[in-house]
């Protein structure tokens, strides 16, 4: 029997508002607060981790609120008793209680490593493969990167893009961000109404896994998965397909810190990768900051600052 278990597990609803009154995805998705669910495990030895998850609504991608707190309650028995710092046990466990629902894992995992990490007297991104030395100096610099939110009229799209990167700086990099909202026909003829020379990378631009390949073959826009690539398998397939240049690691999307072979298959592979959340607060930009500090200068796009979406 391990010496350190999991003695219990409490789950806390706190309402976080958006900063600017009205978020805005494509498709008429509107966002003026964000449900999240903060989880705190109690070891034995007194020892508390903290986790959370914020899904992003409930039509973002296949994951809400209710849901986060319904899949900790199938899973939180099956954990009772268990060793929080081997973590590759407690997914397991958690695997075997719950199939899929990777946001309601997620706050439990993270909470666990956090466990881990105050066991040892080691901060978690030591535990996850080592930081490098770059990342304080960068937010001390200041946000270099910049997203653009389209998928409405091809027209209008256009507009926007071309009016957010008038004044690009040196340095600077910006993501035009359809969050699935585009078809390949409204994508390409966005694209045309631009003027040539803007840099840009196209995030998220469709649907579906056919519409972006078509599109990738149609165009030579730089494309980033996000909602798309959650999975070893959908991260591999991308490889296979040629089908972008990178994607975003949302923790809540892609099974939390303990699937972070999802960011050695894109390394191995060149890709360029995001470090993000959808939204959440200190506790979850903590683990956004431990995971992106361990993915190489050349393969960070950047780390978002999901704080600042919120009062």
């Amino acid at each position: 029997m391990s010496e350190l278990q999991i003695a219990k597990i409490d789950v806390f609803k706190v309402e976080l508002p958006y900063s600017e009154g009205v978020y805005h995805l494509s498709g008429g998705r509107e966002y003026r607060s964000f449900d999240t669910t903060i989880v705190r495990i109690t070891t034995n030895t007194g020892i508390e981790g903290w986790g959370e998850s914020t899904p992003f609504g409930s039509n973002y991608i296949a994951s809400h609120a209710l849901g986060v707190r319904a899949g900790i309650a199938e899973i939180a028995t099956w954990l009772i008793g268990l060793d929080p710092s081997r973590v590759d046990r407690i997914n397991e466990a958690m695997d075997s209680a719950l199939i899929s629902h990777e946001h309601a894992k997620t706050p439990i995992d993270i909470a666990c490593w956090n466990i881990f990490g105050k066991s040892v007297g080691m901060p978690v991104c030591e535990l996850l493969g080592g930081r490098t030395d770059r990342v304080a100096e960068h937010r001390a610099r200041g946000y270099i990167g910049h997203s653009v939110k389209i998928g409405g009229d091809p027209g209008e799209d256009a507009r926007r893009i071309t009016a957010s990167l008038a004044d690009m700086q040196p340095g600077e990099f910006f993501l035009v961000d359809a969050n699935d909202g585009m078809t390949v026909e409204n994508a390409l003829r966005m694209l045309r109404h631009l003027p040539p020379g803007l840099d840009f990378v196209l995030e998220a631009p469709c649907a579906t896994w056919r519409e972006i390949v078509s599109l990738r073959r149609k165009s030579n826009v730089p494309i980033r998965f996000d909602e798309l690539a959650t999975t070893d398998a959908s991260i591999i397939q991308m490889v296979v397909d040629d089908a972008a240049e990178g994607f975003g690691i949302k923790i809540s999307k892609n099974g939390s810190l303990t699937k972070r072979r999802h960011r050695d298959i894109a390394f191995a592979a060149g890709y360029t990768m995001s470090c993000q959340e959808t939204t959440g607060s200190d506790i979850t930009f903590a683990a956004i900051i431990h995971l992106g500090q361990t993915i190489p200068e050349r393969n960070l796009r950047c780390i978002l600052e999901c704080r600042d979406m919120l009062l």
